[in-house]
């Protein structure tokens, strides 16, 4: 199958998918990349469809069954992506649906985060440093945001991540909340968390709220120099990640 106008019917179902409203609504997402959809593949994530850029040769092709695969011109792969630079191939896959356990027993918790680069980022490091899940709670980004899903550089089906509105889960847990400097906050050298620990983040604007804080059992900070005021968001939960690993 080929399709040439960025006004053909499935290509503008398929732009929708840019929209976060869209995305809840149909259980779909976009990924971005050959590499992407490979990583995608071997995770056994569900693709619906591929579309690729025309004359584009890629091992693609040999991983899925022909029918998955739409070649496409590169202003129509233009319509259905984000991107600066449009890839040479997008898909449209199902969303994850992880089931929560309790041998999960190093959490983090993502609160109010805001910025999809930041998310995806977060995700990679924790696949990275063997964070066991990654928990959102509040009013966050979209997980299938494409700069989400494109930040996370193919790690997003490498760690379960879970949307809460119950905080009960982790009753049993060791709850660090992510503090600057001050009084009853444990330099993060010293920190010697427990088996089962839930490590909290919150916003890059605000950071944790009152409730979140009052939940903690332990207040952990990054040691730094006193004339730096902070770090990004991504960068102190990979500092903290790596030392729980």
């Amino acid at each position: 199958m080929k399709i040439t106008s960025v006004n053909n019917d499935l290509i503008k179902e398929t732009a929708k998918l840019l929209r976060g409203k869209y995305r809840t609504e149909t259980g779909l997402f976009l990924i971005e990349g050959v590499k992407g959809i490979e990583e995608a593949i071997d995770a056994n994530v569900e693709i619906e469809r591929i579309f690729i850029q025309e004359s584009f040769v890629s091992s693609i092709l040999n991983q899925v069954k022909n029918e998955l695969i739409i070649e496409v011109t590169e202003p129509v792969i233009s319509k259905i992506t984000d991107a600066k630079t449009p890839p040479k191939a997008v898909a449209v896959a199902k969303q994850l649906k992880p089931v929560w356990s309790d041998k999960y027993k190093k959490v983090i918790l993502l609160e109010g985060i805001k910025d999809a680069g930041n998310l995806g980022t977060i995700l990679r490091s924790a696949a990275a440093f063997n964070i066991d899940a990654v928990v959102l709670y509040g009013d966050t980004v979209d997980l299938y945001n494409p700069k989400t899903v494109r930040s996370a550089v193919g790690n997003l089906w490498k760690i379960p991540v879970f949307k809460i509105k119950d905080l009960s889960i982790f009753k049993d847990y060791e709850r660090a909340a992510t503090l600057p400097k001050g009084e009853n906050v444990i330099p993060l050298k010293k920190y010697k968390p427990k088996e089962k620990v839930l490590i909290m983040f919150g916003s890059e604007a605000e950071g944790l709220s009152d409730e979140l804080k009052n939940f903690a059992t332990k207040n952990i900070t990054i040691e730094m120099n006193e004339n730096v005021e902070s770090l990004n968001l991504s960068v102190s939960a990979s500092v903290i990640m790596y030392e729980l690993m």
